[in-house]
């Protein structure tokens, strides 16, 4: 009876302690998402934080007066890109770092993936600036693998060492290429690996502002760039702010919801795996 009435008390305090930590993170978004429906009074007003009348007219002015969309592409192309080519670059990397024991590489994978990207900024910027690439995708895309690519790879080494050689070198036997077996058996296994990497790069690449400020213009400039557009001398537009940062984190919250079940079992792989 005590040990019943104690598991009880347990899990009330499980509940209890979990409903306040999803209550403190979930809040700044909620109060993000209902100011986005709100008037600029109402927002710095403390009377309207819950009882106010929705409208829709922030979210029509993020798209009609400051052209939106255009930012929305230009950060979908310079991420999906990025995380496109640290895959491509970053898959048969890691395999044969793993498979053939490459520990000097993983050592200097680390250190790429620890240091701070602000000091790649100048390199890159004058690089770049000598062979005038500056506001161009290429230089936005290449800067943003510098930190894509190294994390894709740190993640993906500990999945790949931990595939069977026996299941490749019967593949090779039976007259498979290594390019193949990579292609067709090793790939598909590391699935939730593969998801898991990809979508953390891309929102790193979503969300980049430093890079961006430096790099882009007004042909490349991105979403967390644009959002300086509701920000002058003499005021800030809070209401077009919040719907800008509303259209900034849906995607990537749900791109999370739907790939929630990779997710999980990626990082919880890598943790037992590396």
């Amino acid at each position: 009876m005590n040990t019943a009435k104690l598991n009880i008390g347990q899990q009330v305090y499980y509940a209890i302690i979990t409903l306040v930590m999803i209550l403190a993170f979930s809040f700044p978004f909620l109060w993000m998402f209902s100011a986005s429906f709100k008037t600029q009074v109402q927002i710095l007003s403390s009377s309207h934080l819950f009882s106010f009348q929705p409208h829709f007219d922030n979210y029509l002015m993020v798209f009609r007066e400051y052209d939106f969309m255009r930012f929305i592409q230009n950060s979908f192309v310079i991420a999906v890109l990025s995380t496109l080519g640290s895959l491509l670059l970053g898959l048969p990397a890691a395999y044969a770092i793993a498979r053939y024991r490459m520990s000097y590489f993983s050592l200097t994978i680390l250190i790429a993936k620890i240091i701070p990207g602000i000091t790649y900024l100048v390199p890159w910027y004058i690089l770049f600036n000598k062979i005038h690439l500056i506001d161009s995708y290429p230089a936005l895309v290449l800067s943003h693998m510098v930190i894509g690519l190294p994390f894709i790879m740190w993640v993906m080494i500990p999945f790949f060492e931990t595939f069977p050689v026996e299941v490749e070198e019967s593949s090779w036997m039976d007259g498979c290429s290594k390019l193949r077996t990579f292609i067709q058996m090793v790939l598909p296994v590391s699935v939730p690996g593969i998801v898991t990497s990809s979508l953390l790069a891309f929102i790193f690449s979503w969300n980049n502002f430093m890079f961006s400020l430096i790099l882009s213009g007004e042909n490349t400039k991105p979403l967390p760039l644009a959002v300086f557009n509701f920000i002058s001398g003499t005021s800030i537009e809070w209401g077009a702010l919040m719907a800008a940062a509303c259209i900034i984190t849906l995607p990537v919250l749900l791109m999370a919801l739907l790939t929630q079940r990779y997710i999980v079992s990626g990082l919880s792989a890598g943790a037992v795996k590396g």
